[in-house]
């Protein structure tokens, strides 16, 4: 029955509202099983607390995101399966690991192959079963060292700079996955020249979804993604990389911050906006990622040449800055 708007009533707003309640959101005075105002209010916070696109509309990302939110450490196994397991107790589940020194990568809420191994690893080096199924008696241990680990902080890396420190540093050789949904094909054509020129290995992706465009930036392994996204009627340049679950990506962020530099001149007076979200693109994707939402259509055309000329300055800034 998804998309859930205001107004709609029956139950499954009656469900929404009740896995509202129970991550700690409060209705008002809207009656169960009726999307009012209140409701709406809840959603709309859900959506922004999540990282998400903020619009007051379940739909299925958001419905899927209240799904997570729902699951807490303990309260089911945790194990490799196809479709991967998604939720908070996952993201709890990487937090911990990574406190202990075990790298998941970063912290999606999402069970893959990483964080399987990073458990693995774990059971292997307390002693228990290494199967990688996270139940009672591996989380017992877990809480446990990481209790133990609290008490005495150390510094520690994020993941993603210990990855972009053992990587190249010039752009030559870097392979780039340039992905856009649709509409922007001479765009990405132009980009990818650029890059490919200066010895990029560049790779062109187009898909309408979201987390099919990250599965196939997943299967290049590449060391970087560039999604674009046309806003046709807007005036718009918005940078975003992956941030959720109290954590961000810091290889990420840094080059949302060049390409907002690059390409906010090109864009009026107003300064490119930078923000860190958690929507399926970023999320999903296992390299460092940056979505850039740009418009309106015809100035983005027009800029076609520039924009390739920024994100190539961008890029090379990125793989020559020094992360240690």
């Amino acid at each position: 029955m998804l998309p859930l708007k205001p107004g709609q009533e029956g139950s499954e707003v009656a469900d929404v509202q009740q896995r509202l309640v129970a991550v700690g959101f409060s209705l008002g005075d809207d009656e169960v099983g009726c999307l009012g105002p209140c409701t709406h209010a809840a959603i709309r916070e859900f959506q922004r607390q999540r990282g998400l696109r903020v619009d007051g509309v379940l739909g299925r990302h958001t419905w899927a995101a209240l799904v997570e939110a729902g699951h807490q450490l303990g309260n089911r196994y945790l194990y490799r399966r196809t479709p991967m397991l998604r939720g908070d107790d996952i993201a709890e589940l990487q937090t911990r690991l990574g406190t202990l020194g075990f790298d998941c990568g970063k912290v999606d809420g999402i069970f893959g192959d990483q964080t399987a191994k990073a458990l693995t690893e774990f059971q292997r080096n307390t002693g228990l079963n290494p199967d990688g199924i996270c139940g009672p008696e591996t989380l017992g241990e877990l809480q446990r060292l990481t209790r133990r680990a609290e008490r005495s902080p150390r510094q520690s890396v994020a993941p993603d700079l210990q990855s972009m420190r053992r990587s190249p540093r010039p752009l030559t050789g870097r392979k780039v996955v340039l992905g856009e949904p649709g509409g922007l094909g001479a765009t990405i054509a132009a980009i990818a020249r650029r890059l490919s020129d200066h010895g990029a290995a560049v790779v062109q992706l187009h898909h309408p979804d979201d987390s099919q465009l990250a599965l196939l930036a997943n299967a290049t392994h590449a060391d970087v993604f560039i999604g674009l996204r046309v806003q046709p009627d807007q005036e718009i340049c918005e940078i975003s990389y992956y941030a959720g679950y109290r954590y961000e990506s810091s290889s990420g962020k840094r080059l949302a911050q060049l390409v907002q530099d690059a390409l906010g001149p090109l864009f009026g007076p107003q300064p490119a906006a930078i923000q860190g979200m958690s929507i399926a693109l970023l999320r999903e994707t296992r390299m460092p990622a940056v979505l850039c939402e740009l418009g309106p259509a015809l100035t983005v055309a027009r800029l076609g040449p520039s924009l390739a000329l920024a994100l190539h300055t961008a890029l090379q800034s990125w793989v020559s800055s020094d992360w240690s």
